[in-house]
């Protein structure tokens, strides 16, 4: 039992792609909860399905059959408008390839979701400055993407990502195409923005970067193969190489 509460919750969750000759089940059967002011962060193997999942529990990707619930309220359902709004409102979204749009300086491209929110422009405009200082890249608002570091992108990126304030952040493989100074930068953004109160929702491949989170959900086969609470271990969140440690046993013990 836990005394969390659970902002979203996936119930017996299916995606299924078809082709002219096959099925490829994804997502099978699946029952997830995510707590509110948690870093959850999902590992698996290639093919486990948990970038689809994380596709799914954002409301990123549709659902075959099962629900997806925030807050007590089937998301699942929602028609295109709707889902569109709740995005926008409710969810930051960091992607493994960053995607930025390139003629956009990084200013306008931290600003576009909240003037595509319908948020008032000089409120964006504000905000979007404070993120940028926030991130440590202030200086480079009027640059392009182009004519910055990986690192730096991504931090445009989470900051594009938080400038709704949403509720839920989600990252995918964020430090995946980083090099390792750069991702450890990312992680300790990620890891304070946890702190003070976000969710954060991130899938890895990596067990240093899964070493932040509060929940280890483990994805095998479209599945959950297993939950690793970290607390339950007295692990504290500064001890990362006991953290690395209990990780690599956990999974070595679901493989």
């Amino acid at each position: 039992m836990t005394d969390k509460r659970t902002i979203l919750r996936a119930a017996n969750l299916c995606k299924t792609y078809s082709t002219s000759s096959e099925q490829y089940h994804a997502i099978r059967n699946l029952d997830i909860d995510i707590y509110e002011g948690d870093f959850t962060v999902i590992m698996g193997n290639s093919g486990s399905g948990k970038s689809t999942l994380l596709y799914l529990l954002s409301g990123l990707d549709s659902v075959t059959a099962g629900e997806v619930l925030y807050r007590d309220r089937r998301i699942d359902a929602y028609g295109e408008k709707d889902m569109a709004t709740f995005r926008a409102r409710k969810i930051g979204f960091v992607y493994q390839g960053i995607n930025l749009v390139p003629d956009l300086t990084f200013l306008e491209n931290i600003a576009l979701p909240g003037y595509i929110a319908g948020s008032k422009k000089s409120d964006v405009k504000s905000r979007a400055g404070e993120l940028m200082e926030r991130m440590g890249i202030e200086s480079l608002r009027n640059r392009l993407p182009a004519q910055a570091s990986g690192g730096q992108q991504q931090r445009a990126a989470i900051a594009r990502a938080l400038i709704n304030s949403p509720e839920i952040v989600f990252a995918d493989e964020p430090t995946g195409s980083l090099n390792y100074d750069q991702g450890v930068a990312i992680l300790d953004i990620l890891t304070e923005m946890n702190r003070r109160g976000q969710s954060i929702v991130m899938v890895t491949h990596d067990m240093k970067a899964a070493c932040r989170a509060d929940r280890l959900i483990y994805i095998r086969d479209g599945k959950v193969h297993g939950v690793l609470e970290f607390g339950k271990y007295g692990l504290a969140r500064e001890d990362l190489q006991s953290r690395e440690a209990a990780i690599f046993a956990y999974v070595a013990g679901k493989e």
